[in-house]
């Protein structure tokens, strides 16, 4: 029988000016996914007049989301860092290099390289239930070492 409980997931993220030493994650939200690495399009397609199929290998960015309990320290310290890259007017972006390490419950690890803050929500939010809404927290990596 395999067990595919994703209970105990922690997450080292390393900034190369923001965070040189790192920081763990691991307050993830209940009413959205917490971990999500979007499906990647290995080939473009397309059809020659003769309607043939021809394809080409083309490079694509690996993304990966995190959706966090508001309010908590991991939400503080990723706030730091997407601030820290966020350009603004008088404001000069620090432009960490991010290298993620996820450290799955089984023991396995993985490692993203070469990234960069992408998108986050600068301020929290409301739902209509009355609660804060989860933090996301999106990153774009060039590879995966492993």
């Amino acid at each position: 029988m395999e067990d595919i409980s994703g209970i105990g997931i922690t997450v080292t993220i390393i900034a190369s000016k923001t965070f040189p030493t790192g920081f763990t994650i691991s307050q993830f939200a209940d009413d959205a996914d917490p971990l999500d690495l979007p499906d990647v399009e290995l080939v473009a397609e397309g059809m020659n007049v003769n309607g043939e199929l021809v394809t080409w290998s083309t490079p694509k960015p690996l993304t990966i989301d995190f959706n966090m309990i508001p309010n908590t320290e991991d939400v503080r310290n990723l706030d730091i860092l997407f601030d820290a890259n966020r350009a603004a007017y008088k404001k000069v972006a620090v432009r960490d290099i991010i290298t993620i390490v996820v450290n799955y419950p089984d023991g396995t690890k993985k490692v993203l390289n070469n990234g960069r803050p992408k998108t986050y929500a600068p301020a929290p939010s409301i739902a209509s239930a009355g609660r804060y809404k989860s933090r996301h927290y999106n990153f774009v990596f060039e590879n995966k070492v492993n």
